[in-house]
């Protein structure tokens, strides 16, 4: 089989799975284990800049609280996950440009099935972390709107940062058979929620809009944007936002981990003003990336 990795150095990386850091190729989990049963674990993704974790303390908290939400036993302390990352980095070398996926699963179980009392071994902690620089071309996107709707609260809580992403995968397709790069989902009632992987932001008339995290996730992204709007006297308002706002927007951005702050240049066909990154947005992307510079955990190694 002719595989291609994004990226040729990830071939040979160190993961942290169960308290062991193992080789890409024996880095396993057990078909027992909760995260294979059912999607039943949490997780986060964390990036590196230049010898530093962006935002570390503020994803670790999201994670210990979404395991407590999901009733998680037995899981490792702060410390232990801040030692198993550190380890995982120090033995693939990384210090900047590379992002972490840190999951943390009910762990195994003593028989298959879905009743957490079977869960008798503790919860299983893997640190994935690969060579990998933000995932959008810098120039901006393009997206549709999926027919897949974001749960809210009825369904399950967009609060708990869960591995149970169907909904978004899903969603992620309808945006690949459409040869575009991501799906604006909506909620229930029709409004904007989030692309299957981002929050989303649109500026008009000099106000800077975003949906309400009812039925999407609070990104830590999008609230570090949010925080960086007030900082510097712009207008952030939160809001139920229709699509036919979206389309007739003067600038539009996502925002996640994985992307940071990405433009949008348009959505289901329709440019977003001049179809290229907007002067708010720009200026945006440049705090941003000062943060970034600025702001994290430096790496004892």
């Amino acid at each position: 089989m002719n595989v291609q990795l994004p990226d040729p150095r990830n071939e040979n990386i160190f993961v942290h799975v169960g308290g062991e850091l193992l080789p890409r190729e024996d880095a396993k989990v057990s078909v027992f284990d909760s995260s294979v049963q059912g999607g039943d674990a949490v997780w986060e993704g964390l990036r590196i800049y230049a010898g530093k974790i962006f935002q570390l303390d503020a994803h670790l908290d999201r994670l210990f609280a979404s395991a407590h939400a999901m009733a998680f036993v037995d899981v490792p302390s702060r410390q232990e996950v801040k030692d198993a990352i550190f380890e995982t980095l120090k033995a693939n070398g990384m210090k900047d440009e590379s992002h972490i996926r840190l999951t943390l699963t009910r762990g195994k179980k003593t028989s298959s099935g879905m009743d957490p009392k079977f869960n008798q071994y503790g919860a299983c902690l893997i640190v994935l972390a690969e060579w990998k620089k933000p995932v959008y071309e810098a120039s901006g996107i393009r997206l549709i709107t999926a027919s897949i709707r974001r749960n809210n609260p009825q369904c399950v809580d967009s609060k708990i940062h869960h591995n149970n992403l169907i909904n978004n995968i899903l969603a992620k397709i309808e945006a690949n058979v459409a040869g575009v790069d991501d799906a604006v989902m909506l909620d229930l009632n029709g409004f904007v929620s989030e692309t299957n992987a981002t929050n989303i932001f649109i500026i008009k008339n000099d106000e800077i809009l975003t949906p309400h995290a009812d039925s999407c996730l609070p990104g830590i992204t999008r609230g570090k944007v949010i925080e960086m709007c007030r900082n510097h006297n712009y207008a952030i308002i939160e809001r139920n936002i229709s699509i036919t706002e979206v389309y007739t927007a003067d600038e539009m951005f996502v925002t996640g981990t994985m992307g940071e702050l990405t433009p949008v240049l348009e959505v289901d066909g329709r440019k977003i003003d001049s179809g290229s990154t907007g002067s708010i947005t720009q200026k945006l992307q440049d705090i941003y990336a000062e943060l970034t510079k600025n702001e994290g955990e430096l790496l004892p190694f």
